[in-house]
């Protein structure tokens, strides 16, 4: 609402050809003023290739094709069509548990208990559960040493004591480069 506060009057333009140009295009792809000035149609006579346009819109419609349906012709149950059956009702979700017999108790290795082991260490909620006391260790030079690499790569540490910077001068080598930085920049492509 603003941005028409401090409109002016402004000056009229008088119309320009390409300026008709395009207001003569606009009422043609109007979609109300196309069928303003529309006659009367001439008929067209019904030609065989109308005709078969218009048996294959029957065909292809979601609701007429199944009207001139006749009776099928019974295909015999072959191996092949009993075996994708069979597959279809292992497959599915529902039936896949329905003839389930008596299972075969394996006994526990000790290969299992390693394994179930493992599991209770890898699992996030239990963990922490069983923590003993841990051995303190000495803080030896090379601990040291990492402790100050590693508050060097922190990326919110690494600007804290942050000095001034020494101004230099642009060299022409430094032109050259950032002139090719700009030819490899994606930006410019």
């Amino acid at each position: 609402v603003k941005y028409k506060e401090s409109i002016g009057k402004g000056t009229p333009i008088p119309d320009l050809p390409e300026v008709k140009r395009v207001k003569k295009t606009q009422k043609h792809i109007s979609s109300v003023l196309y069928k303003e000035e529309l006659g009367t149609g001439t008929p067209t006579p019904v030609t065989p290739e109308m005709e078969r346009v218009k048996r294959n819109q029957e065909q292809i419609s979601s609701v007429l094709y199944k009207e001139g349906l006749g009776a099928g012709t019974a295909t015999p149950v072959t191996p092949e069509m009993e075996r994708v059956r069979r597959n279809q009702e292992h497959i599915s979700s529902v039936l896949y548990k329905e003839g389930l017999g008596v299972g075969t108790p394996v006994p526990v290795t000790p290969e299992m208990e390693r394994v179930k082991r493992n599991q209770e260490n890898f699992s996030s909620v239990l963990y922490k559960e069983e923590l003993g006391t841990g051995t303190p260790t000495p803080v030896t030079p090379e601990i040291e040493r990492v402790k100050r690499n590693q508050e060097n790569f922190s990326s919110v540490l690494y600007k804290e004591e942050l000095g001034t910077g020494t101004p230099t001068p642009v060299t022409p080598e430094i032109e050259r480069v950032k002139r090719n930085q700009e030819n490899f920049s994606s930006v410019f492509f």
